[in-house]
C-alpha cells in the first residue's frame, strides 16, 4: 500500500512558565491510501496534538513529517500552507462552518483559498455537496441544518482540492449513531472509493468498527507497534451500534 503520511520520531513539548509538559514521546507511524486509522485515548494523551501535527497546524518539537513524498518539517510557513491546501482536509467536532454564508458558499470558500472562482467553482462546490447527500441545501444556512448535516457539509467542504488525507477530530462526538453512522459510512467511501487516507481522533466507541487499525496514545506515547494495531472488530458493512439519541438527521 502506498504511504501517505509518514510520522518519524515526534515528540512535542509545550512549556509553561518553568514547568515542560511533553505532549508527544517519540510517536512513529505511517498511513496509508485507502486507510481509515483512529488515534484513541485518554483526555490529554496527546491525540489531538498528534493530530494538528500531522496536518501541518503544529510543528514538531523534533522528529520528521511527511505528507505524500515530501517533509513538513523545517520548511517555511508559505510551503507547509501550500502542502496543506494540497493534500490535506480538515474535518472538526464543532464543524467551523461561516454562519452568515450558504452551504454552497461555506464550501466556494475553501475553492477560493485554492485559487477556484466564478462558475468552475459553483459546480465542484455543488458536486461535493451532492457528494454527501446536500444536493437539495445548497442555499441554506448552517442554522437551518441539522447537527449530522452540518458534519456532511464540513465534509463537503474538506474535500476541496481533493486532498490525499482527510484529519478528523472528533468527527461524530456530536451527533447519535444514526447520524454517526451516516457520518463514517461518508468517510468510508473516501477512503475506499476514492483512495484517500482517513485519520480520525475519537473517543466514540460506537464506531470503531469502521476502523481498519486503531492506534491508542497514552502519556504521549504510542501503544503497540503502529503498523500492526489492526482492528479485530472492523467488518465492511457493520457501523456504530448503539441506540440512537440526539441530534437528528
Amino acid at each position: 500500500m502506498q504511504q501517505v503520511l509518514v510520522a518519524d520520531n515526534i515528540s512535542k513539548s509545550f512549556t509553561t512558565g518553568t514547568t515542560v509538559h511533553h505532549a508527544l514521546k517519540n510517536v512513529c507511524l505511517s498511513v496509508n491510501k485507502g486507510e481509515i486509522v483512529m488515534l484513541m485515548g485518554p483526555s490529554g494523551s496527546g491525540k489531538t496534538t498528534l493530530l494538528s501535527i500531522m496536518g501541518g497546524i503544529l510543528s514538531p518539537s523534533s522528529g520528521e513529517i511527511s505528507i505524500a513524498g515530501q517533509s513538513m518539517t523545517g520548511v517555511s510557513s508559505t510551503k507547509k500552507g501550500q502542502l496543506r491546501l494540497q493534500h490535506i482536509g480538515f474535518i472538526f467536532q464543532e464543524y467551523n462552518l461561516f454562519p452568515s454564508l450558504s452551504a454552497l458558499q461555506n464550501v466556494q470558500v475553501a475553492l477560493a483559498l485554492r485559487g477556484e472562482s466564478g462558475k468552475r467553482a459553483r459546480d465542484e462546490a455543488a458536486t461535493h455537496l451532492q457528494s454527501v447527500g446536500l444536493g437539495d441545501k445548497l442555499d441554506n444556512h448552517p442554522s437551518k441544518l441539522s447537527g449530522g448535516q452540518k458534519q456532511r457539509l464540513a465534509i463537503a467542504r474538506a474535500l476541496a482540492g481533493n486532498p490525499t488525507l482527510m484529519l478528523a477530530d472528533e468527527p461524530t462526538a456530536a451527533l447519535d449513531s444514526e447520524n454517526g453512522t451516516i457520518i463514517m459510512n461518508l468517510l468510508k467511501k473516501l477512503a475506499r472509493e476514492h483512495n484517500r487516507a482517513v485519520v480520525i481522533v475519537t473517543h466514540d466507541n460506537r464506531i470503531i468498527d469502521f476502523a481498519d487499525r486503531i492506534l491508542r496514545i497514552e502519556d504521549g506515547h504510542l501503544i503497540g507497534p503502529s503498523d500492526s494495531t489492526m482492528n479485530p472488530l472492523a467488518r465492511p458493512s457493520q457501523g456504530a451500534r448503539s441506540p440512537s439519541g440526539g441530534d437528528k438527521a
